[in-house]
């Protein structure tokens, strides 16, 4: 069963950073690709960062050059750092296991989210 565990959410200040964690069950060695996803108040879910099983990496425009997303593959966890937060980055943040297509990522598994509040 294929088990993904966020943590790391909390209330940051505008322009202070958090690193989100996603503890996943089994080897990420084997997975094709992972993403992280966000959820806000009254907004559709938005897919904020990718990374493929080669290393490469893609992020919406809002979120590029202030986050990056990594993976440990020792400990098999998958980061989110977050760095020049914005209130609008405020969301329930969900850590994602799929497959990256030429049509672009598609998510199989989901864990159960983290909340991140940017708010002085």
């Amino acid at each position: 069963q294929v088990q993904l565990a966020e943590s790391g959410g909390g209330l940051v200040q505008p322009g202070g950073s958090l690193r989100l964690s996603c503890a996943v069950s089994g080897s990420i060695a084997n997975i094709n690709a992972m993403g992280w996803y966000r959820q806000a108040p009254g907004r559709q879910r938005e897919l904020v960062a990718t990374i493929t099983s080669g290393g490469i990496t893609d992020y919406v425009d809002s979120v590029k050059g202030r986050f990056t997303i990594s993976r440990e593959y020792a400990k098999n966890i998958l980061y989110l750092q977050m760095n020049s937060l914005k209130p609008e980055d405020t969301a329930v943040y969900y850590c994602t296991r799929g497959s990256q297509y030429s049509s672009g990522y598609e998510s199989e598994y989901w864990g159960q989210g983290t909340l991140v509040t940017v708010s002085s």
